[in-house]
């Protein structure tokens, strides 16, 4: 799945993306994200922390370009964390990939069947719509997991829920302050869409 995605990505050539304002919030993303995804293997044993920030990528860089920087972040976690490569790519599929294509559907339907507003994509896309997006990858695998005589599913998906909503929290605010201060560092935002006078 990982591979079809990646594929799928670069055969849109996002890097054109990277010759005007998105270079730096790629940067940023690359320098930043890979200790939010660290952070599990820094807390004691059985309290696992886990943001993802892969919503904001997409409401930040679009999908297409989200996807290979994920990529990119899962690498430098091997590199610098002690995590084999198996659950390295565990992390990028369900914490990068899962909630960064559920985050493009969601945003797609709200612009689909939602009028465009500031505040339906500012509280629908980026915090509700992480909430669901992150919550629902989380669910997807702790399914799977206790499937194969992992962990109880209730106490899991009750953390994965609290979880989303810290995620939704951060992508939310940024998502704010990016309208508001930088609409250029977000590729999903257009002023003429979401600031035009009502009919």
């Amino acid at each position: 799945m990982g591979a079809l995605a990646l594929g799928l990505a670069l055969w849109m050539r996002p890097w054109r993306m990277l010759n005007g304002p998105l270079l730096t919030p790629a940067l940023a993303a690359l320098a930043l994200l890979p200790w939010m995804w660290l952070l599990p293997q820094k807390l004691p044993q059985g309290l696992q922390v886990q943001l993802s920030g892969a919503c904001l990528l997409v409401l930040m860089l679009g999908w297409p370009l989200a996807v290979p920087l994920l990529a990119g972040v899962a690498a430098l976690v091997w590199l610098i964390g002690s995590q084999p490569v198996a659950s390295v790519l565990t992390q990028w599929t369900w914490v990068g990939l899962v909630p960064a294509t559920l985050a493009l559907v969601i945003g797609a339907a709200l612009r689909r069947w939602l009028p465009p507003n500031l505040f339906i994509y500012t509280l629908g896309r980026a915090f509700l719509g992480t909430a669901v997006a992150v919550f629902v990858a989380g669910a997807l695998y702790e399914v799977i997991h206790h499937l194969l005589g992992g962990n109880t599913l209730h106490e899991a998906l009750v953390a994965r829920w609290l979880m989303a909503w810290g995620d939704a929290f951060l992508t939310g605010l940024f998502a704010a302050v990016f309208v508001a201060f930088a609409p250029q560092w977000l590729a999903t935002w257009s002023d003429a869409r979401y600031l035009k006078p009502p009919a």
